[in-house]
């Protein structure tokens, strides 16, 4: 949300500094995204407002409401500047037919001549990135961005009738949104109508039906309205139409800020179309937001905050926010508390817990000293884990590694809802991916080194719709064996575990990719005069290998016979750019047996 300093400063004239504002915002309130300076003395910030406070923060008279509480300062009501138009009695009807539109308010006014915006008007768009279209779309938008509730102006003589019927969509219903996109409707979206055609999709976007026209407008109903949440995010997700409008409604709006909004929206209509005749707002409202209080005690605020306030310094923190409230008084460890009544803007504010935050975020955590807890706690032993520390300690030691397969499989019983294709239910035993697991290892043993693969999974499985059971699995050449984790370390002691076979991962080293070519594999055997090291037939090795070995040579066999020793090394080729032939391999070979022969050594 991109708010404007200059605007700010119309409610909370004795704001700090615009270079202070940040700091109050990243520590008080939300992150913000940026601060940009504006060649006419303006600050934009761009504040990332989050989903629990954007019912009442995605607005400048939000945030000013916010900082006044914040900075202790006065704000600055507007209300009383808004000229109320005289009303004359209209023919005007609202027919709400769903229960999605909560709250619905219209009015017609008569006489409006569509023109360009006052100066001030396309000042303050710009300000925030927002261009200006007329004076009537300005008049909306400057709401929307300034009390945050989304408003719309529709042509009046461009309905079938005097009749504003809100209901659900019909079965492949059609309209053409204002940026001319032609969509397709379903039951399960709302919409504005009258008693012919769709004019609007409820809370989401107008519909060129009922468009304002700047050169034949003259008679236009202005809407304020409510809309539930859930409706209108799902028509806008799956229409991928993201407005302005569907942003504010679908992270909910308090129905009782439309009376605000309507006073807001006809002033600055009258203002800027003096000579209009307004009509009485005909205001649908089935089911009246209830007033709410919740009630916290001061003893519940310093323990969750490790704080030590007085309840006169709570009282003082909640008179800066305007809130309403009386003070409590109970016996025993609650001792003092307060009873508030929740603005009806503030719908984040629904118990206790809620309150230990916004005191917390208000006298802000920085203020608050970081202490110990008290007392020792005796942690409780997970047993589980013990026994998956002491399997895995025990098949380490054994040589074999930890391995990790996918949980969802082809067939089983519990099934996933929407699960991928092909990974539909979730696995039965670890045996199966176990099975698959060691059979790419042992195939590329030679490349990790290996002369003999090893491999084990403790994890859970799903052997019945009952639940799931944790299982433990291991794999070597002679095959697999499963059983429950209990049972395998039913013998073993449980204790914490420490892993000391694993191997310790040197800082200097660093990570190469891994190639996705094949490797080649080539034995050389050697015999040698009887005092030689193989460490100089593997040194001979690196030399002529190139850049195309892959790993160290390793030494597989070795034995005496006589006064000469035969060595066995396995070299491992491999390429980062292509698959390997033998032509390729061969003039290393050559190269290599060449080198041998050089030294008097026979290869066998």
């Amino acid at each position: 949300m991109k708010i404007s300093y200059n605007w700010l400063k119309w409610y909370v004239p004795e704001v700090v500094e615009a270079n202070k504002l940040a700091d109050v915002f990243a520590y008080h309130l939300c992150e913000v995204e940026s601060v940009e300076t504006m060649l006419d003395g303006d600050t934009i910030f761009d504040l990332n407002i989050l989903p629990n406070r954007a019912h009442d923060l995605l607005s400048h008279q939000g945030v000013a409401r916010e900082l006044a509480g914040q900075l202790g300062i006065k704000f600055q009501d507007p209300t009383p500047l808004y000229k109320i138009p005289v009303s004359k009695p209209t023919k005007l009807v609202v027919d709400i037919q769903t229960q999605n539109c909560r709250r619905y308010m219209a009015r017609i006014v008569r006489g409006v001549k569509i023109g360009p915006s006052p100066e001030w008007v396309v000042k303050h768009l710009a300000s925030i990135g927002q261009r200006s279209i007329n004076n009537v779309v300005d008049a909306t938008n400057i709401v929307l961005f300034d009390c945050g509730q989304p408003t719309h102006a529709f042509d009046a003589k461009k309905l079938f009738s005097e009749k504003i019927i809100i209901r659900q969509a019909c079965e492949d219903e059609t309209m053409t949104t204002l940026d001319d996109k032609h969509v397709t409707l379903k039951p399960s979206d709302m919409v504005i109508a009258d008693e012919s055609e769709v004019l609007a999709l409820a809370g989401v976007k107008g519909g060129t039906n009922a468009e304002v026209d700047d050169e034949n407008t003259t008679d236009i109903i202005l809407e304020v309205a409510n809309f539930d949440p859930v409706s209108v995010r799902k028509t806008a997700r799956r229409l991928n139409i993201l407005t302005d409008a569907a942003k504010r409604f679908e992270n909910d709006l308090s129905p009782e800020h439309c009376a605000y909004a309507m006073r807001e929206l006809s002033a600055t209509i009258l203002e800027m179309c003096p000579d209009a005749t307004f009509e009485d707002i005909v205001d649908v409202y089935p089911n009246p937001q209830e007033p709410r209080t919740l009630t916290f005690s001061l003893a519940d605020v310093n323990k969750k905050l490790g704080s030590d306030l007085s309840i006169g310094e709570v009282e003082t923190l909640l008179h800066r926010y305007g809130y309403q409230f009386t003070r409590e008084s109970w016996a025993g460890e609650k001792g003092e508390g307060i009873t508030l009544v929740v603005p009806a803007l503030r719908l984040d504010l629904v118990g206790s817990h809620d309150m230990v935050e916004e005191i917390g975020r208000i006298y802000g955590y920085e203020n608050i000293a970081p202490v110990i807890p008290n007392g020792i706690q005796t942690p409780v032993e997970n047993t589980q884990y013990m026994q998956m520390c002491a399997a895995r300690d025990r098949l380490l030691a054994d040589g074999y590694s930890e391995v990790m397969t996918y949980a969802f499989t082809k067939k089983g019983i519990v099934e996933v809802a929407r699960g991928a294709k092909g990974k539909e239910f979730l696995r039965t035993n670890l045996s199966d991916g176990l099975k698959t697991a060691y059979e790419l290892n042992r195939l590329n043993a030679p490349l990790l080194g290996h002369d003999d693969t090893k491999m084990f999974e403790i994890g859970s499985v799903f052997p019945s719709l009952d639940g799931e059971e944790m299982h433990i699995a291991y794999a070597d050449k002679k095959g697999v064996v499963e059983s429950t984790l209990e049972a395998f370390t039913r013998e073993l002691p449980l204790a914490p575990s420490t892993h000391p076979q694993e191997p310790k991962i040197e800082s200097a080293k660093k990570f190469t990719p891994w190639s996705p070519y094949p490797f080649i594999t080539r034995d050389v055997a050697v015999w040698v005069p009887l005092d030689t090291e193989s460490t100089e037939l593997m040194n001979l090795c690196k030399k002529y290998g190139t850049e195309l070995l892959a790993r160290e040579p390793r030494l597989f066999d070795q034995f005496t016979k006589g006064d000469k020793t035969s060595f066995a090394v396995r070299l491992v080729f491999q390429s980062h750019t292509k698959t390997l032939t033998d032509d390729e391999i061969s003039p290393i070979m050559i190269a290599l047996s060449g080198a041998i022969k050089d030294k008097g050594w026979e290869a066998r």
